[in-house]
C-alpha cells in the first residue's frame, strides 16, 4: 500500500480524535467518540470490538451499531466461536496481522450474521487487531467495522493501521472500567446471609488514599493528588495499617483487596474517569 497523504484539515480531525481518546472510559463514551471525527477516518455503521479478558481467558466481544442489527446477528457477532469472527481472525492472520478487508458474501454453511449483514447491504468488513509481542496466537484486542453500501479503500486501511494503537488503548480502558463496575455492583449486593463480602473498617478518605498506595504513589505524591499535606497522608496511612492489622503498605493493600475495598470506589487510578 502507498503512503497515506494527510491534508491539513485531515490532520486537525486526526488530532481531535487522538486528543479525545484518553477521556473515553465508559461504553457510551466509546460509542460517541467513534461516531464523531473518528468516522472521517474509519466510516462505519457497525463496529465489533473485542478485548482479552484475563478472567475468562478469551477475547470478549461487544457490538456498537448506529443502525438496527438483527438480534441473531448481534449475538453471533459477540461470539468468538462464530463462523464470522473465526473467518475474520483467519483473514487477519493470513494478512500477517495487518488491516484487511473481509468480503461478506454469504457462503454455504455460513452463519446468520454474514447472511443477515449481506441482506442489509453490507458487502465487506474492515478487520484489524493487536496480539501479544512474539505471540501472534494470543490476541489482545480485535476490531471489525462495516458500513452498508461502502467499499473500503487502501487509504482507509492505512488509516486503520495509524489509528489502531489509539483505538486499542481506548477500548482496553473501556473494557477494564466496565468489568470493574460490574464486579463492584455484584460484590456490593451479596445474597442475604452470604459471607462473601466482609465489613470494611476504613473510611472513604482512607480508601481513597489506599487506592493511591496500591498504585505505588508516595505520601508526597498522594498529598499533591488530594491537596492535603504529606503529614496528613502519613497519619491516614498509619490509621489504615492499624485498622487492617497490616505490618506495611503492601500488606494493607493485599488485605483491602481480599475485602473488596476497591470494588465500590467511584473511580480508580488508570481505570476510571
Amino acid at each position: 500500500m502507498s503512503t497515506i497523504n494527510v491534508a491539513p484539515e485531515q490532520s486537525e480531525v486526526l488530532l481531535r480524535v487522538i486528543e479525545a481518546a484518553p477521556q473515553v472510559c465508559r461504553r457510551h463514551q466509546f460509542f460517541v467518540w467513534s461516531q464523531g471525527d473518528f468516522q472521517r477516518w474509519l466510516p462505519h455503521h457497525i463496529s465489533v470490538c473485542g478485548s482479552y479478558d484475563r478472567d475468562q481467558r478469551n477475547v470478549v466481544f461487544d457490538v456498537f451499531n448506529s443502525v438496527p442489527v438483527p438480534d441473531e446477528a448481534s449475538l453471533e457477532l459477540k461470539n468468538i466461536r462464530s463462523e464470522l469472527i473465526q473467518s475474520a481472525l483467519m483473514q487477519w492472520q493470513r494478512a500477517r496481522f495487518k488491516a484487511v478487508v473481509m468480503p461478506l458474501l454469504p457462503i454455504v454453511g455460513s452463519g446468520l450474521a454474514r447472511s443477515a449483514l449481506s441482506t442489509l447491504g453490507y458487502g465487506e468488513m474492515l478487520v484489524h487487531g493487536i496480539h501479544r509481542p512474539g505471540r501472534p496466537e494470543e490476541v489482545e484486542s480485535f476490531f471489525m467495522f462495516a458500513q452498508a453500501g461502502h467499499q473500503y479503500t487502501d487509504e482507509v486501511l492505512q488509516a486503520f493501521e495509524m489509528l489502531l494503537p489509539c483505538l486499542h488503548v481506548a477500548y482496553q480502558r473501556v473494557s477494564s472500567t466496565e468489568r470493574q463496575m460490574v464486579l463492584g455492583r455484584t460484590l456490593a449486593a451479596p445474597l442475604p446471609g452470604h459471607p462473601y463480602q466482609r465489613a470494611i473498617p476504613i473510611t472513604e478518605r482512607e480508601r481513597e488514599i489506599l487506592l493511591w498506595v496500591r498504585d505505588g504513589l508516595s505520601n508526597q505524591q498522594i498529598s499533591e493528588k488530594l491537596g492535603i499535606s504529606a503529614l496528613t497522608v502519613k497519619n491516614h496511612v498509619q490509621k489504615i495499617l492499624r485498622k487492617l492489622g497490616a505490618a506495611n503498605r503492601a500488606q494493607a493493600v493485599a488485605k483491602a483487596m481480599t475485602m473488596n475495598a476497591f470494588s465500590s470506589m467511584p473511580h480508580a487510578a488508570g481505570d476510571y474517569c
